[in-house]
C-alpha cells in the first residue's frame, strides 16, 4: 500500500514537474519575443519576413486573435476562471495520460498575455498571416492547448486507449 502511495506521487511530481517545464519554456518564448517587437518594430509598423508572413506591432486588449476586444475586466476575470478551472482538474488528475501537455501550453499563455495585459493595459500581437487576426506566442500555446486537451479528454477514448 505505501508502495502504491509513493508512485502516485511521484507520478503526480512528474507530471507537475513536465507541466511547468512546458509553461516556463511558453512564458519565456512569449515574453522575449514580445520584448524584441516592442524593441524593434513600432506600433503600427509592419515587417514583411516572407509572403504570406508579416511581422507587426499591434496592441490588442482582447483575447486570442483579438476576439472580445475592449472586454477589460471581463476579458481578465473570464481569464482567472478557466485558468483555476484547468488547474483545478489538473490537480485531481496529474496522472492523466498526457494531461501535462495542455495544461502547461494554456497557463503558460494565459499568464503570458496575462503579463502583458497587466503591465501594458493590451497584449502585443506580432504575427499575422494572411485573412487572419495577428497573435503572438502565446496565443498560438493557448491554440494548441486547447487542441491539445481535447485530445487527451476525448481522442485516447475514442482509439480504445
Amino acid at each position: 500500500m505505501a508502495l502504491q502511495a509513493t508512485a502516485l506521487r511521484r507520478r503526480r511530481a512528474g507530471a507537475f514537474a513536465r507541466a511547468g517545464l512546458v509553461l516556463g519554456v511558453v512564458l519565456i518564448l512569449d515574453q522575449l519575443t514580445k520584448h524584441m517587437v516592442l524593441a524593434g518594430i513600432a506600433e503600427g509598423s509592419q515587417l514583411r519576413l516572407v509572403p504570406g508572413l508579416t511581422l507587426v506591432h499591434v496592441s490588442n486588449t482582447g483575447v486570442a486573435f483579438g476576439f472580445f476586444s475592449g472586454g477589460g475586466t471581463l476579458v481578465l476575470l473570464f481569464t482567472l476562471v478557466a485558468l483555476a478551472v484547468l488547474v483545478g482538474y489538473f490537480a485531481f488528475r496529474p496522472g492523466r495520460r498526457g494531461l501535462w501537455l495542455p495544461t502547461g501550453l494554456l497557463i503558460g499563455g494565459a499568464l503570458g498575455n496575462l503579463v502583458d495585459r497587466v503591465a501594458n493595459g493590451a497584449v502585443t500581437d506580432f504575427i499575422k498571416l494572411p485573412l487572419w487576426p495577428a497573435f503572438n506566442v502565446a496565443d498560438m500555446a493557448i491554440t494548441f492547448g486547447v487542441l491539445a486537451l481535447l485530445w487527451v479528454l476525448e481522442g485516447f477514448r475514442s482509439n480504445g486507449r
